[in-house]
């Protein structure tokens, strides 16, 4: 079985959410389906087929996320300390042609959030970071052409 990296952070992030749907979710879910029961023939009850679509949302969502953590390397990225862009790490870059700097962290494929400045360990971006150090250039062939990072800063947090 293939492990997928997660960072520390996200693992905790999955472990809330599940806990929310078993605890929460669920039970309130299980409660609007009796409820809908009790109006009569279920052929023509909204409620009754709202709440069951809803549930079926609920225990696929807690499957995925069961699955998801039992095939997770979780990596404490507190532990880490590298020279080298390495998984987990908070990159300060400087985009050349437009001189925009940007700060990325490279986190698992479920934990990426742009707006979050957390980038998947998948991306094109991040494959080109891996494994290179301060003052390093990396080229990444995006949608306009090939574009170019220098590295700035390499920290763990």
């Amino acid at each position: 079985m293939q492990k997928t990296p997660m960072t520390l952070h996200g693992a905790e992030k999955l472990r809330v959410e599940l806990d929310e749907l078993k605890r929460v979710a669920r039970p309130n879910v299980i409660k609007a389906i009796a409820e809908a029961r009790e109006h009569g023939d279920l052929k023509e009850n909204a409620e009754y087929h709202a709440a069951r679509e809803q549930q079926g949302f609920i225990e696929g969502r807690i499957a995925e996320i069961e699955a998801k953590l039992s095939t997770a390397q979780i990596i404490d990225v507190s532990r880490l300390d590298s020279e080298k862009v390495v998984f987990g790490a908070t990159v300060s870059l400087i985009e050349l042609e437009s001189e925009e700097a940007v700060t990325y962290q490279i986190v698992g494929d479920d934990e990426a959030d742009i707006k979050a400045g957390k980038i998947s360990v998948s991306s094109p971006l991040a494959r080109a970071l891996i494994g290179r150090e301060v003052d390093d250039i990396a080229q990444v062939q995006a949608p306009g052409g090939i574009r170019e990072y220098e590295i700035v800063e390499i920290r763990y947090r």
